[in-house]
Parts: structure tokens; C-alpha cells; sequence
């Protein structure tokens, strides 16, 4: 089964940024801080915010300083079948 996207990866990555970068300013919290809080560097989160490119890992540091680990967790843990075969497949 096909599903058309309309959205392009890069530009959910960007809208992504664009959620965390709302989420650090309504914190008050400069790119600096943030650098500082959760170690990753702050060339990194410069670029996240303006292209939506990070690693996991670094992503995953970010949500914790920002106290949104729990949307991390919730990643993929309630994703529908797309057919029967997938509930056979899990099953085995």
C-alpha cells in the first residue's frame, strides 16, 4: 500500500526545528544556554534551527534540556498497521 507524501524529509526536519526553536525562545532560553545545558554544540543547534539538520543523538539531548524527552519516548509507539500481514509478521 502507497502513501503519497506531501511533505518532503527535509522539510519535516525544518518544521521540526522550527517547533524546538519556538519551544527555547517561549523558555526564554538563548541558543547558548541551551548549548550549555544540554552539551551539544552550539554551531549544531545554530544549524538545526535554520536547516532542521541534526543527529538523534543530539536531538535527543535537546528534548531532555528542554524537558520534552516524553515526545521523544512517544516516537513510532503507536504506528497503525498498514495491512493484515503486518499483525501476522509481528506476531512470529
Amino acid at each position: 500500500m502507497n502513501v503519497f507524501q506531501w511533505e518532503t524529509a527535509e522539510e519535516i526536519d525544518k518544521k521540526l526545528a522550527d517547533r524546538i526553536r519556538n519551544l527555547r525562545r517561549r523558555r526564554k532560553i538563548s541558543q547558548e544556554e541551551l548549548s550549555r545545558k544540554c552539551g551539544v554544540s552550539y554551531g549544531s543547534i545554530k544549524r538545526f534551527e535554520n536547516t532542521g539538520m541534526i543527529s538523534l543523538l543530539s536531538l535527543t539531548k535537546i528534548a531532555i534540556a528542554l524537558g520534552c524527552t516524553e515526545e521523544i519516548r512517544g516516537l513510532f509507539t503507536e504506528v497503525p498497521y498498514n495491512s493484515i500481514e503486518e499483525v501476522i509478521n509481528e506476531t512470529r
